[in-house]
């Protein structure tokens, strides 16, 4: 998606996850990915864990990661089997060395629609292979319509430290509407629960820019997100993939000649090109900020606010956009280990197969060069809003305002960068725009490329 095509929300990535894009990682780089498995880790780096648990009650019309809504309990034992089989592979690595985890993430797809016991059963076996009983973090996500406080009694027992409640609206007719398979009532069951058995970081997840949103709703959502108090909020402006719900049904429409087709609801009639424009998400997440801001909160990222920077972290985050290690594991992963991206096996045929062999499921990789590191973790740390110059310089050997000198002019001339001696900061423009901003850092060739 180019610059001058945002303003519009149209069909294509807007969000900025990596560098260098994910179009350019092939099948034909695994050897370089194995090789480095085959090696001892570089000093001092961190390591992570990444867990992909891909079921879900219902496929939201956004989504487009991989997930599944029609796997019975024993796919769903099968799964768990190869995805413990695959974390003993991984603990068998040269690359692993000393290393303990640092981090773990057990993303989705939905990880809470597992029950308690088949959390119990998982996690433990995960952990007889790579224990994070020493983990700086271990975060969960979850869906609040499957929560029972039993199972977070579970999770809290297991080492889990800090949920993230994917809330995204309040409003159970957008929620009906985008897909979500949670009530309104059922997140303020689930946050309690989850206060009531001990868990201190809690993290609620919104959007803005839902297919239905306004601003009556918008304003309603952080009012009543405030009232829960959680430790931080996370707002992502919508966006249109190409392989979601939504995006076929835009190209479906297209593909007939028509300018809209609406989508029947029993609550709301609404055609997806009625995604709010980038003007209007940015001005949602700027009143979000500001609300928000004047509550106590702090900002911590271009999506994050925060109660209290030197309570609340997120580990996960800082350190793999610091340039971490990470095991991705699961169906369609993504890692990264010893300068080389990674991502499994995208099918759930072949994810399997591979791992009755007794083989780790790797699909693709691209190994990355020390300038595309360094621009990699360039883009990312932007993205908190603030760049410190002298550790990126000693880690990476370079003078970081003249490799990046054009970049860091233009960006300042549409003042959305000040550029001190030693450090850079984003405008709050700049923030808010931060992704459609970040492909002036990337090579000349990438800035061109299709970014998945």
């Amino acid at each position: 998606m180019t610059t001058d095509t945002q303003e519009k929300t149209g069909l294509g990535n807007y969000f900025v996850a990596n560098y260098p894009p994910f179009s350019l990682w092939k099948p034909a780089y695994l050897p370089d990915a194995r090789a480095v498995l085959d090696s001892p880790p570089r000093p001092d780096t961190p390591l992570g864990l990444y867990l992909h648990i891909p079921f879900c009650r219902k496929r939201c019309k956004f989504c487009y990661f991989r997930v599944y809504t029609d796997k019975n309990a024993r796919e769903v034992e099968l799964y768990s089997e190869a995805l413990v089989k695959e974390v003993a592979l991984y603990a068998k690595t040269r690359f692993l060395g000393e290393r303990g985890l640092h981090y773990v993430y057990f993303g989705g797809g939905t990880p809470s629609y597992l029950s308690a016991s088949q959390l119990r059963e998982l996690m433990t076996r995960l952990q007889h292979h790579l224990p994070w009983d020493g983990a700086a973090e271990v975060t969960f996500e979850c869906e609040p319509g499957t929560l029972q406080k039993h199972k977070l009694e579970t999770l809290r027992e297991l080492g889990v430290t800090r949920l993230s409640l994917g809330i995204e609206n309040f409003d159970p007719k957008i929620l009906e509407f985008n897909g979500r398979a949670h009530l309104e009532e059922e997140i303020y069951r689930a946050f309690g629960w989850a206060r009531e058995v001990g868990f201190e970081q809690i993290n609620i997840d919104l959007i803005a820019g839902m297919v239905g949103e306004t601003w009556d709703n918008w304003r309603a959502c952080v009012r009543k997100t405030l009232t829960l108090q959680p430790e931080s909020v996370t707002i992502y402006q919508m966006e249109l993939p190409y392989n979601t719900v939504f995006s076929k049904e835009i190209r479906d429409t297209d593909a007939a000649g028509r300018t809209s087709l609406p989508l029947q609801s029993t609550t709301l009639t609404l055609a997806p090109s009625e995604v709010a424009d980038w003007p209007t998400k940015r001005a949602w997440v700027n009143y979000a900020f500001d609300t928000m801001l004047a509550a106590g909160y702090e900002i911590s990222s271009a999506y994050t606010l925060v109660k209290n920077k030197a309570r609340t972290r997120f580990v996960y985050r800082d350190a793999l956009w610091r340039g971490a290690d990470m095991f991705g594991t699961g169906v369609a992963s993504f890692g990264h280990v010893g300068g080389v991206h990674v991502q499994n096996l995208d099918r759930w045929e072949d994810y399997l197969a591979a791992l009755d062999r007794d083989e780790l499921p790797l699909g693709r990789a691209l190994p990355v060069s020390a300038d595309q590191l360094l621009i990699r973790e360039v883009v990312l740390l932007l993205k908190t809003g603030r760049l410190e110059l002298s550790p990126l310089q000693r880690k990476f050997g370079v003078d970081v305002r003249q490799r990046f000198a054009e970049p860091l002019a233009q960006l300042q001339e549409g003042g959305n960068l000040i550029l001190h001696d030693d450090r850079v900061e984003l405008t709050r423009q700049g923030l808010l725009q931060v992704d459609r901003l970040l492909p002036v850092f990337f090579e000349p060739q990438h800035r061109v490329s299709r970014y998945t």
